[in-house]
């Protein structure tokens, strides 16, 4: 269900597999998968403790996130970002898998108050651990493993159905040009919430 919710990272997913066909929506799920590295990193360090009672550290990713989301929201409205079409040159081919997945780790990385990835790794994961059993921090990882393989394969869905789409969209000026303005209104809509949420 976590997974499933769409948020930035489905979006971005749904939107690189709209724009750029089945292989980028593809790249863009490996992409956010690995995004979740972060969170995961500083579930089991204990780092995210710190990062919530530090004011300075919430406000600075936040304000990065709040950032990144406006600029893929330009992008996406200009149609020079994710949802650009790729020329089929292999060479630009490699760059565009290579933007797009790092795009997807960023969308992560500075949306590290995303909610959904928070009440996970912070909340919900752990009261399937026993925190005083020997091996706890191992089991969270492996769970957290589990969480990733569940998301790509969920994110591999939304980016292979996208790609379906793409027939009908790519090719129609109009259909593409009001394909980026939701994209681009979805991104800003996530920018304004994250803009509003309190430590």
């Amino acid at each position: 269900m976590v997974t499933a919710t769409p948020g930035t990272g489905a979006l971005f997913t749904i939107a690189a597999g709209l724009g750029r066909g089945t292989r980028a929506g593809l790249v863009a799920a490996l992409g956010c998968t690995l995004g979740i590295v972060p969170h995961l990193v500083l579930a089991l360090t204990g780092a995210a403790a710190v990062i919530a009672a530090s004011p300075v550290a919430f406000e600075a990713i936040k304000w990065l996130g709040v950032a990144y989301l406006l600029y893929m929201a330009w992008g996406t409205w200009q149609q020079t970002g994710i949802l650009a079409p790729d020329s089929g040159e292999e060479s630009e081919r490699s760059r565009s898998a290579a933007r797009v997945i790092s795009g997807a780790v960023l969308v992560n990385l500075l949306n590290l108050l995303n909610p959904k990835l928070t009440v996970f790794f912070f909340v919900f994961l752990p009261m399937f651990v026993d925190t005083t059993a020997e091996g706890a921090v191992l089991r969270m990882a492996w769970l957290g493993l589990v969480f990733m393989a569940i998301t790509l394969v969920i994110f591999t869905v939304y980016g292979a159905c996208a790609a379906w789409l793409r027939r009908y969209v790519v090719g129609r000026p109009v259909a593409m040009r009001w394909t980026g303005r939701v994209f681009s209104a979805s991104f800003v809509v996530l920018a304004v919430i994250l803009a509003f949420t309190r430590q």
